[in-house]
């Protein structure tokens, strides 16, 4: 069986800012049983066959799939291009995927969003013209209320650059994967979540002045990625202007714009250290998240059960290739602003106070009046504190201050023990069987 029979295929690079709009931008693959689970396999799925146990080495894995025929499937990763900083996001998954299937799952990567852009791409999961994406619901807040009322309820959450991504994308799988409004959102378009939630990276303040005091911000110009972004400008003094990713270095440029809310990876890709160098950071809070999803398509149910299972067990390799580029991405940020002469500023702590505070009424009113039933505020602060105690235990802490982070990080680092942990904890329940 083959699910495409082309050869593969890489777009052509759609140059740095089209990259960069994928970047707002890590992850799951639950696929069980339960309503909006990806795959409800709890049967074997429509692709039917017998699986193979967790935890079982290669040679049983082997042995599980021996009597299968190759299959391929199209992945529609993040990144502008292989040679994009966000690359490891996708590509890391890919060979893992590769290699436990022993080369009989094939991956055809498309990237650039060649195939459907992210307006598009729930069409295309659902058409079968895409097999597995990194998608944006963010995008869609009218489409997915749950999904976003999240990313706004882990404004807050731990802002390191290092261990405060690892806790914070836990937390927003473990609450995903929990709350069946989120779930249903997708199951509803007929797409599978295999990330219900990526946190992606943090967001700072990126401008083309210094200073990062509030009294800075009055009167600014701050484009901004999601509707509660936008309040918390306008609660900070500032402008909001809401404006696609592509069009902010331009905007940048000509000073239409005096900052924009970003993530570092998006930014250093797509050269918006050129024209605003300077970077503020927070210590205590942090801003809301713009959430990304992993999402596979319709065509996922038909495989055999042995390969749902190759896809679900790469998790670890997922978040893996999805910490590389997000923290590794925030270290080399930092080294672009550095070398384009900007300075890395921390926020005064006043000041964020005022935003910590900001984050707590929002959060209570989210939990009151949101799209998600129950208490949403008690489930990602339960969440935080144990992903945070997880860190802990695995020994994962930063080396400095995001000011030096381009000094202290360790591009060798490994996620996969986090990774496993979280695989361990909130998704093996859900493992197709």
């Amino acid at each position: 069986m083959s699910l495409h029979t082309s050869s593969p295929r890489t777009a052509p690079a759609a140059g740095r800012l089209a990259g960069a709009t994928a970047g707002i931008a890590v992850l799951s693959l639950a696929l069980s049983a339960c309503a909006g689970s990806a795959g409800n396999a709890g049967s074997g799925g429509a692709g039917g066959g017998e699986g193979y146990e967790v935890g079982a080495d290669q040679a049983e894995i082997d042995a599980a799939l021996a009597d299968l025929d190759p299959i391929e499937i199209i992945y529609q990763p993040s990144a502008a291009s292989q040679a994009s900083v966000q690359s490891p996001s996708g590509t890391v998954l890919a060979e893992a995927i590769e290699k436990r299937s022993g080369g009989k799952i094939k991956v055809d990567m498309v990237w650039g969003q060649a195939i459907a852009p992210y307006g598009e791409l729930d069409s295309a999961l659902a058409d079968g013209r895409v097999d597995l994406a990194y998608s944006l619901p963010v995008y869609k807040p009218a489409e997915y209320p749950a999904v976003n009322a999240l990313g706004d309820a882990l404004g807050g959450t731990n802002p390191s650059p290092f261990v405060g991504e690892l806790i914070t994308n836990a937390t927003a799988l473990d609450v995903a994967w929990n709350t069946p409004e989120i779930l249903a959102e997708y199951e509803d378009k007929g797409i599978r979540p295999i990330a219900p939630l990526t946190a992606s990276g943090g967001y700072y303040s990126v401008c083309n002045d210094t200073g990062m005091s509030q009294e800075d911000f009055k009167g600014r110009q701050v484009r901004i990625a999601s509707k509660t972004q936008g309040e918390l400008i306008s609660h900070m003094g500032a402008s909001p202007v809401s404006m696609e990713y592509t069009e902010t270095f331009e905007a940048l440029q000509r000073g239409t714009v005096d900052c924009t809310l970003g993530q570092l990876v998006p930014s250093a890709e797509s050269g918006i250290f050129e024209v605003a160098p300077n970077v503020g950071y927070m210590t205590e809070t942090s801003f809301s998240r713009a959430p990304g999803a992993l999402v596979v398509g319709s065509k996922f149910e038909s495989m055999p059960l042995a390969y749902q299972q190759v896809i679900f067990d790469s998790y670890a390799d997922y978040f893996q290739g999805q910490m590389m580029t997000t923290i590794g991405g925030n270290a080399d940020g930092i080294r672009q602003a550095k070398e384009a002469g900007g300075e890395i500023e921390q926020f005064p702590e006043e000041f964020q106070s005022e935003i910590a505070s900001f984050n707590e009424e929002n959060l209570a009113a989210i939990n009151e009046a949101g799209p998600i039933e129950g208490d949403l505020e008690a489930a990602v602060l339960d969440a935080q504190e144990k992903w945070t105690a997880k860190a802990e235990e695995l020994g994962y802490e930063d080396g400095g201050t995001t000011a030096d982070m381009d000094e202290w990080y360790d591009q060798e680092s490994d996620f996969r023990p986090m990774g496993q942990a979280i695989f361990d904890e909130v998704f093996l329940p859900h493992r197709p069987s």
